[in-house]
């Protein structure tokens, strides 16, 4: 779908995605002033609902329906309690990926913004609140696979926003949601964005962060929400700085009982290939009746064990995520990891019986998913060879940032130990990879170069991939010639399981470079 090639990534994001992390950081409205002008509006923002508003930001759910059932009866016209209950069910939705839950939270979309309607149109919350609804179920309709209607959700809410900017250039809270689409929809591949411009959809990464930082900067209550918002984008679409690799581990550990951060910084660090430290946050992340049940955290202690070569570890917790999860997105993928746990030790009596269950289970939405019904596959056609466990045991390694496992790990094998040109160019992009994580960029250079060699026919994703680091090592040396060079190489690429990333990242550095 042309407008949303990443938007519907999910949390891990590896997931995918950022798009499902970042509608975990929506926010409400901000009362300026309580007074009797204002209440007119009917948006009274009570003690009650913004302990709700903060409780859900920390995935304490339970806690945060009873504040708002507390608050339905007395304050029965007021519009923060339908962008509430939207807010928590949102949450709901996108941890759970509940498709029965979603079918009938659905149908109150349109009761929502018909509540909202009631507003006066001199209110600068009537539409805000509006294109925030519209915003909650483009993502989720994006998350379910619904990229239609998704799509023109988004379309509607840029509407509203941009309406409401010209109509209240003051009211600053707006910025927040129209910051976040501006970068997005800058993100958009090329060959893309004429559906932008005929939509009439403007994106601009850069303004769209300046957006964010108003908020950051002028409203305290909103300042949390727009950092994170800041936060994720530069992690999945842009470049995080050093200084905001710190804010991202000192944040939970200053709100411990955030069981959002605490999820936040272990995805992106994970993302970063950190993983090492990606554990402490998910060892210290809060549980209990008090938050939303979120299986997805077991699959990410698999993720972590798997990349530490752990496999009887990882194999139990992807056993016990698959078990306790009622969604559809990482089903084939968590699958196709059991087959690995099993396979990369030579039990292949038990690899094959996982390896048969990833066609018949879950979804093809997120890039993960796809990848696992590809190998599988492949795996299943005699396409993969056993040559190749010591290129999965080395991408593991190398994924978490373990460069001292992957390292030992490649220096056992050379491309001539094998033969097809896509197992060749994978070899070459490993090689480079690891190389570049270690610090030691130029070394990595040579072996991203051979992978493009390799990859003029086949082997697309290793040939984007090298060509996205090249242009990154590129733009570290101010090499800009060769950096727009290699961004605009990666996007050359057809058809393969990375593209909607790649393209999203080559498109948004290409686009700081004024191309």
């Amino acid at each position: 779908m042309g407008l949303n090639m990443n938007w519907k990534s999910n949390w891990h994001i590896p997931a995918s995605g950022f798009l499902r992390s970042a509608m975990l950081v929506f926010f409400l409205v901000y009362p300026f002033s309580v007074n009797a002008e204002e209440l007119q509006y009917d948006v009274i923002f009570t003690p009650k609902l913004q302990k709700a508003y903060f409780e859900i930001q920390k995935l304490r759910l339970p806690s945060a329906r009873a504040l708002i059932n507390t608050e339905r009866t007395s304050e029965k016209d007021n519009a923060l309690i339908p962008y509430l209950d939207n807010y928590a069910d949102l949450h709901y939705l996108l941890i759970s990926e509940d498709k029965k839950a979603y079918k009938t939270l659905s149908q109150k979309e349109n009761l929502r913004l018909d509540a909202l309607g009631k507003l006066p149109d001199n209110s600068p919350y009537k539409r805000f609140l509006q294109a925030e609804i519209r915003m909650h179920w483009a993502f989720a309709k994006l998350k379910f696979g619904n990229e239609i209607s998704g799509s023109w959700e988004i379309i509607k809410a840029y509407k509203l926003l941009e309406e409401n900017k010209k109509i209240f250039p003051d009211f600053l809270p707006t910025l927040k949601s129209l910051g976040l689409l501006h970068v997005l929809i800058g993100s958009i591949p090329e060959n893309y964005g004429w559906v932008a411009k005929i939509l009439g959809l403007k994106g601009n990464i850069q303004n769209g962060i300046s957006e964010l930082r108003i908020v950051e900067k002028e409203l305290p209550f909103f300042r949390q929400e727009a950092e994170l918002i800041d936060l994720l984008l530069h992690a999945y679409t842009l470049q995080l700085s050093p200084a905001q690799q710190s804010r991202i581990r000192d944040w939970p550990k200053e709100q411990p009982d955030n069981l959002l951060l605490h999820f936040f910084a272990t995805t992106i660090l994970m993302k970063e290939g950190r993983s090492e430290d990606a554990a402490y946050y998910l060892a210290e992340a809060p549980s209990g009746p008090a938050y939303v049940s979120f299986p997805f955290l077991d699959y990410l202690k698999g993720e972590i064990n798997l990349q530490k070569g752990n496999y009887a570890q990882a194999e139990g917790h992807y056993k016990v995520f698959l078990k306790i999860y009622p969604g559809f997105n990482y089903i084939k993928d968590s699958n196709l990891k059991l087959f690995m746990c099993n396979w990369l030790v030579d039990q292949d009596r038990e690899a094959n019986i996982f390896i048969q269950k990833v066609k018949g289970s879950g979804s093809t939405i997120i890039e993960a998913d796809q990848l696992a019904e590809r190998i599988a596959a492949e795996f299943i056609s005699g396409k993969i060879s056993p040559n190749q466990k010591i290129l999965y045991k080395a991408r593991y390694a190398t994924d978490g940032g373990y460069l001292e496992t992957a390292s030992a790990l490649m220096e056992t094998v050379t491309e001539k130990s094998f033969i097809s040109t896509e197992e060749k160019a994978e070899f070459n992009y490993r090689k480079g990879r690891i190389l570049q994580k270690s610090g030691h960029p130029a070394l990595s250079v040579p072996y991203y170069n051979r992978a493009l060699n390799l990859t003029k026919q086949e082997a697309a994703g290793f040939g984007a991939a090298s060509a996205l680091q090249l242009g990154y090592i590129s733009l570290e040396k101010n090499d800009k010639p060769n950096a727009i060079a290699y961004f605009k190489k990666a996007m050359s690429f057809k058809k393969h399981e990375y593209k909607n990333s790649i393209d999203n990242k080559a498109r948004a550095a290409l686009t700081t470079l004024g191309q």
